[in-house]
């Protein structure tokens, strides 16, 4: 009987992780569709081009070594160094990630991962949209998607981890893991790009730029909105047996577990997710005077606040915590925009960086004394290791990396398009046959026009 249940998990497992890598993937179709709906016209190709590109320059690089910085630092630095068997055992040279030759569930978990990592690079691509040179930006791709990122969730994601172990870190659906540390990693992007041209008054004062399809930002948004659903189910083990987990967690009963391997259900990410983005969606509209984008931002931004601990939340704190974080994220990005003269061009620091980081906090004093883990000897959920991981995820692994990394371009000159090339448009300036085509059809249908008008 077991042998039965080990394979049906076994297949059930499998399935599970391919769907929502499928729903998942709708995260990267809405960011397009949001950055698109976000830019001027004369950006647009521009924009999809560099956020397509981000699919195989972090897919490649991340089953190079983003796959084993996973598995080898749940330690490292610190209390232990690498972890040279699981990191060996997940190489792209071994058996496991290769086709039919090692196990059922290995090429899907890890795809899960990969599109979390897509995630990353996406967050940060919004915040630089119109400025930044493609190149320069897919790099940032490959650092924040493959390397960065994954280190934050060897630290404080695996359920081994030295974050989760010795400071009682818990984030379950990654307010930190990937948003605080994405969001912190933009921020020291554009600290160094500097704002689009036009977006401050000679007095400082800063300018709306207001999206150029406000529809296919929305749909942008909801499309994200699916996809972090799915995003929410990756981060469980949808079956798993006693035994596989050391028998002293779960006792005799086959359950699912969230990723630290306590146990869960669907129906709590039911409840969480749909009452924690209802939250932000009303407490945006309400702070923000029914502006349309931070309504919708909003929403999103809720969801981020209280997924630290939506797994252990009721269904109306899920609810007030993504209300709470919405009201401070709102007004925090503006007095940074205003003080610091910083142009996140569709609010992805604010929407996703600061809300992972006061999320992480909450969850601190929400949860305080939970376990942060079914692990005995870990410690539990508290505010200090839950404000230490938030500074650790945005602003160690984050913001310093992003910042440093856009000095060194800028000092070499590969960081930011020359001023002509941003007002002329980077799709001309990148793109030249699709330019060069639409004038054509432009001409054409100017001399058919003319050519009718004259015979009638």
């Amino acid at each position: 009987m077991n042998g039965n249940l080990e394979a049906l998990s076994t297949v059930f497992t499998e399935f599970y992780y391919w769907v929502t890598v499928v729903f998942m993937f709708l995260i990267h179709v809405g960011f397009c569709m949001y950055e698109v709906g976000a830019s001027r016209r004369r950006n647009h190709m521009h924009t999809l081009m560099k956020n397509v590109m981000i699919i195989p320059l972090v897919t490649v690089t991340f089953f190079f070594f983003g796959w084993w910085i996973y598995w080898a630092f749940p330690d490292f630095p610190f209390f232990g160094g690498l972890n040279h068997e699981m990191g060996d055992a997940n190489l792209p040279w071994s058996k496991t990630m290769a086709t039919n030759l090692g196990d059922r569930i290995t090429g899907v978990f890890w795809a899960a991962f990969l599109l979390f990592s897509w995630t990353a690079a996406s967050i940060v691509s919004g915040a630089v949209i119109e400025r930044i040179r493609s190149s320069a930006l897919w790099v940032h791709a490959v650092m924040i998607g493959s390397v960065w990122w994954i280190i934050d969730a060897a630290w404080g994601w695996h359920y081994g981890g030295w974050m989760v172990r010795i400071l009682g870190y818990h984030d379950a659906y990654a307010s930190g893991v990937i948003h605080a540390i994405a969001g912190g990693y933009a921020l020291g992007v554009i600290m160094v790009l500097g704002p689009r041209l036009g977006k401050f008054a000679a007095d400082g004062t800063p300018r709306d730029i207001p999206p150029h399809n406000p529809w296919m930002l929305t749909i942008g948004l909801f499309l994200i909105y699916t996809g972090f659903w799915g995003f929410y189910a990756a981060c469980n083990v949808p079956v798993i047996s006693p035994e596989a987990i050391g028998g002293q967690i779960t006792g005799t009963t086959w359950t699912a577990t969230n990723i630290y391997l306590a146990p869960t259900t669907l129906s709590a990410i039911t409840f969480n997710f749909l009452m924690s983005l209802s939250g932000g969606l009303m407490a945006a509209y309400v702070v923000s005077k029914g502006d349309a984008f931070w309504t919708f931002s909003g929403g999103l931004a809720g969801v981020i606040t209280a997924s630290a601990g939506n797994d252990l939340y009721h269904p109306v704190q899920a609810m007030l915590v993504g209300a709470v974080g919405v009201v401070i994220v709102y007004h925090l990005h503006y007095w940074v925009e205003r003080r610091f003269k910083l142009d996140d061009a569709v609010g992805a620091v604010a929407v996703h960086g600061y809300s992972g980081v006061i999320g992480l906090i909450i969850a601190g004093f929400l949860l305080w004394g939970a376990p942060s883990s079914p692990f005995e000897g870990y410690a539990t959920i508290n505010p200090i290791g839950q404000t230490a991981g938030a500074v650790i995820m945005f602003l160690v692994l984050g913001f310093v990396p992003g910042w440093a990394l856009a000095r060194v371009q800028a000092a070499v000159g590969v960081l930011r398009i020359p001023e002509e090339v941003e007002l002329q448009g980077l799709d001309y300036a990148e793109h030249h046959a699709y330019e060069d085509a639409k004038a054509a059809i432009i001409e054409a249908d100017k001399a058919y026009l003319a050519t009718n008008l004259k015979a009638s």
